[in-house]
Formats: C-alpha cells, sequence, structure tokens
C-alpha cells in the first residue's frame, strides 16, 4: 500500500547503482512503477560504480574503475568498466573478508562472485544483472522499467541525486526510516544504516525483504 502522501505520483525515478544501499532497494516495495533512468550523464563519486560496505575498520568503500571519454558529456549507457585495474579481485577479497563469517555467505557468495567476474563491458549491463541477482535473493516480485529520455518530469518522485554517498548532496527523505538489523562488526562500530544491499542480504538473509518493508515510513509526511 502507498503511503497517503504519496499518492499524487504513484512512480519513483533512479539512477543505476552498484550494489545500490538499502535506501535504493526500499522504492522498489514502497511504489507502483519505478524508473531506471538510462539518459543521464554520469555523476563521478555517485553510487552508479561504488557502493558501501561494513568492513572491519567501519565503512569501506567499493569503486568500479570506469573508461569515459573526457572533454564531452558522457552517457550513462556509452560508460565502459576499465579492466586494466585488479578492482574485480580487490572487491571480492574486501566482501569476503567482510562477510566472510555472516549467517548467510555461504549460501549467496558464489552467485555473487560469478557476476563480479563476469567481465561485462558496460557498467549499465553489470549493474543491472547485479540487481536482478539481488531482486531474486530478496524474492521481490517486482519489476522495474528503464526510462527511454531523460526524464524530467516532476510528477515522479526523483531520487537520481538524493540517494548519494556524499552526505553534503543527500536529501531528506521522508518515506526512509532504516531499520536495524544484526551485522558482523556492531560491537565495534555500532548500527550503521543503509550501507549497500549485501550487507542486509549476507546478514540477514530470507528475512531481508521484511527490513525493506519495515524501512519504508507510512502515513503522511511532514511539510
Amino acid at each position: 500500500m502507498i503511503p497517503s502522501s504519496m499518492q499524487r505520483s504513484e512512480s519513483a525515478l533512479l539512477s543505476i547503482a552498484y550494489l545500490p544501499p538499502v535506501q535504493y532497494m526500499t522504492k522498489f516495495l514502497a511504489y507502483e512503477r519505478v524508473y531506471i533512468e538510462m539518459h543521464e550523464n554520469f555523476q563521478k563519486q555517485s553510487y552508479r560504480n561504488r557502493c558501501v560496505i561494513y568492513g572491519a575498520n567501519g565503512p569501506l568503500t567499493l569503486v568500479i574503475p570506469v573508461k569515459k571519454k573526457h572533454s564531452i558529456k558522457n552517457i550513462i549507457t556509452d560508460i565502459r568498466i576499465d579492466y586494466n585495474t585488479e578492482w574485480q579481485n580487490i572487491h571480492w577479497k574486501s566482501l569476503v573478508s567482510a562477510y566472510q563469517n555472516t549467517p548467510f555467505f555461504e549460501f549467496y557468495k558464489d552467485e555473487l562472485h560469478e557476476l563480479i567476474f563476469s567481465n561485462d563491458v558496460l557498467l549499465v549491463d553489470f549493474n543491472l544483472k547485479l540487481l536482478d541477482l539481488i531482486f531474486r535473493l530478496l524474492n521481490l516480485d517486482k519489476s522495474y522499467s528503464l526510462s527511454k529520455e531523460y526524464l524530467n518530469n516532476t510528477e515522479l518522485h526523483d531520487y537520481r541525486q538524493s540517494i548519494n554517498p556524499k552526505q553534503r548532496l543527500q536529501k531528506s527523505d521522508w518515506f526512509f526510516q532504516p531499520v536495524r538489523y544484526q551485522q558482523v562488526f556492531v560491537e565495534r562500530y555500532g548500527f550503521i544504516p543503509n550501507l549497500s544491499v549485501v550487507d542486509l542480504i549476507f546478514n540477514a538473509g530470507p528475512d531481508g525483504r521484511r527490513i525493506l518493508e519495515e524501512s519504508i515510513r507510512r502515513g503522511q509526511s511532514i511539510t
């Protein structure tokens, strides 16, 4: 059920994202329709090519290196993954170090490993494959649409810029209220909300969908 304050628009607009944060994933459950932007310019230092996990020393950012043309605008669908560095090995070793002791790592690691080392050429293809895997692991019986043109419709709830790893660029999201769940290093640094959804999947497993549902704030917003 969509909160009454969302009724003016039952649709949300997201960017692509690499192993996106929990906030991003809640939008697929909160809205009847979700569009993913395929015609924007690439935004550096965003979730489009990075995620944040819970490492042994606290939040750890994993970044996919990309190839882009200089001095001109770079449409997101043209962005290629740069394999000149061993980023796949770095990301996988970081994920293993962070989550090998979680309750569900052994259940889900093989499929994630296969996709991380799939050597996709385009960033959008890689991210969408991972998103589809996340949908399956969390048993999300929802769908999304890819935009056919750049969407500049104020009737949509637009999260393309506001769901951002940079705190200064984040915007208040009244509809997101993260629910606590068990995390491996919680005794060291406490609960860290809104990490990559893989943190939720490896720690909570099948209960992840319920946690996403409960992280959607319901009712009238305060304006």
